[in-house]
């Protein structure tokens, strides 16, 4: 399923499953069935074939994917699962990120927004922790994470959010950052190159994002990638008594 599509489910118990699934991030296939139809009667083989059912066509449709141990997910169309490389002597994988993955994105997160240099994540953060669900695809919004690991720990993010709103359905809002002891050794390039990969197979056009004009070394690496600043909106923050400017930038694919 891409992101960018509309969703268009047949059937309400579909529509159902689909909508508590998605909602949650990752839920058993039992506990679905046990929350959304408590009546139907324990064992009884003709609602657990209609459950079934359901469930099968939501998977040959592209909506839900299924692990080996039952769990449901929503599916996400990605051309390639992850990528690995070595820089420094660290083994890294980048790879598109899973509901198991939230504790860690929003941990990185958290540790980024503490240098005051990045406010719209903090915001993605904040929301994460809200929500407790990391990809969204609904009629309200789609959302989108990449991480970059190493000894299967998260310690880089790149997250996209694509507006559901006709009139901006060609463009992309980017987050992404890096741990500190990890920067400067190619892996923000990596989940960058990664994401904008993801938003050009999916027939978007543009990417944004904003970052505050004291935080230089973003400004300059979006710079050398060849995005360009699109409008500054002067005093938009206040940190620590002192206002600073909003820089607003952006990429045509």
């Amino acid at each position: 399923m891409a992101l960018t599509e509309p969703i268009s489910i047949d059937g309400d118990e579909r529509a159902q499953i689909y909508e508590y699934v998605e909602s949650r991030g990752a839920v058993r296939r039992e506990r679905v069935r046990e929350d959304l139809f408590p009546k139907d009667p324990p064992g009884d083989p003709q609602y657990s074939r209609a459950f079934r059912h359901d469930v099968a066509i939501l998977k040959r449709d592209g909506y839900l994917e299924e692990d080996d141990d039952g769990t449901l997910r929503i599916a996400i169309d990605v051309e390639e699962e992850e990528a690995a490389f070595t820089t420094e002597d660290l083994d890294v994988t980048i790879r598109p990120a899973r509901q198991e993955d939230l504790s860690g994105i929003v941990g990185a997160i958290r540790q980024v927004a503490e240098e005051m240099t990045y406010i719209e994540a903090e915001t993605v953060a904040d929301e994460l922790d809200h929500e407790d669900v990391l990809l969204r695809h609904n009629e309200f919004e789609s959302r989108m994470f990449f991480v970059a690991t190493v000894e299967g720990e998260v310690v880089g993010w790149a997250h996209l959010h694509i507006p559901t709103l006709a009139k901006l359905s060609h463009t992309a809002e980017l987050t992404v950052g890096i741990l500190e002891g990890y920067r400067g050794m190619g892996i923000g390039s990596e989940l960058l190159d990664r994401a904008l990969e993801w938003v050009r197979s999916n027939g978007l056009e543009k990417v944004y994002q904003s970052v505050p004009s004291t935080n230089e070394e973003a400004i300059d690496f979006f710079d050398a990638r060849g995005w360009a600043v699109e409008a500054v909106r002067e005093d938009h923050y206040k940190l620590d008594q002192e206002y600073i400017d909003e820089v607003m930038m952006a990429i045509e694919l």
